[in-house]
């Protein structure tokens, strides 16, 4: 995997840049997706979803970085998806999404641009114990908040999904008091649905 995703913003097979200069290679290779969905018009999920390209290095990474619109100028509703390579759709529904589920902090608007780069570097950055476990994360851009979900493989595999979730808090320096939700794959393929019917679950001071 070469992680340039054709877009020109990739590192080489041999560890340079077009310009010869080392680069520092990711442990995976990851993949930045996005979704807008525009009123009046009428498709499912799946079919929004619109691959933006592939990095596999810390170079590659912010080359594209740089260039994406930051959360705060997007329009609702729009969604950035950011997956392991080895996910090959973002959906409820793929193999490496299916079993598992997600945690899910809602914030209020005008926050997101910091804590979805926070999110976005600790889970590319290995800063999650159970990185093998995740399989990506997600800023969805709504009228009246912005909310971001870290989705991962196994929602059976409680220690790991505890273990997800304080790092999650750790990530982005979120008060104990701070709401968070979580939602198995499985009940949003049957309620057609990312975010509803979820009960809070708050986590008090240790």
């Amino acid at each position: 995997k070469d992680g340039n995703g054709g877009n020109g913003v990739g590192n080489g097979l041999d560890g340079t840049t077009s310009t010869g200069r080392t680069v520092h290679p990711l442990r995976s290779t990851w993949v930045f997706w996005f979704r807008q969905h525009r009123l009046g018009k009428v498709h499912n999920y799946e079919e929004g979803i619109k691959k933006i390209t592939a990095f596999s290095s810390v170079e590659s990474f912010w080359s594209l970085w740089t260039h994406l619109t930051p959360p705060g100028m997007l329009q609702p509703t729009t969604d950035y998806l950011l997956f392991h390579s080895d996910v090959r759709r973002p959906v409820w529904e793929d193999p490496m999404n299916i079993d598992g589920g997600k945690w899910i902090v809602r914030l209020r608007k005008g926050v997101a641009d910091r804590l979805w780069e926070d999110l976005v570097l600790g889970t590319i950055g290995d800063q999650f114990e159970e990185s093998d476990a995740v399989c990506g994360c997600v800023l969805s851009v709504r009228m009246q908040e912005d909310i971001l979900s870290v989705w991962h493989r196994d929602e059976k595999d409680t220690a790991a999904k505890n273990r997800i979730k304080e790092t999650i808090r750790r990530c982005l320096n979120l008060p104990p008091s701070m709401a968070m939700e979580y939602k198995t794959n499985n009940d949003s393929l049957q309620d057609k649905s990312s975010f509803r019917t979820l009960t809070a679950e708050r986590t008090t001071t240790s």
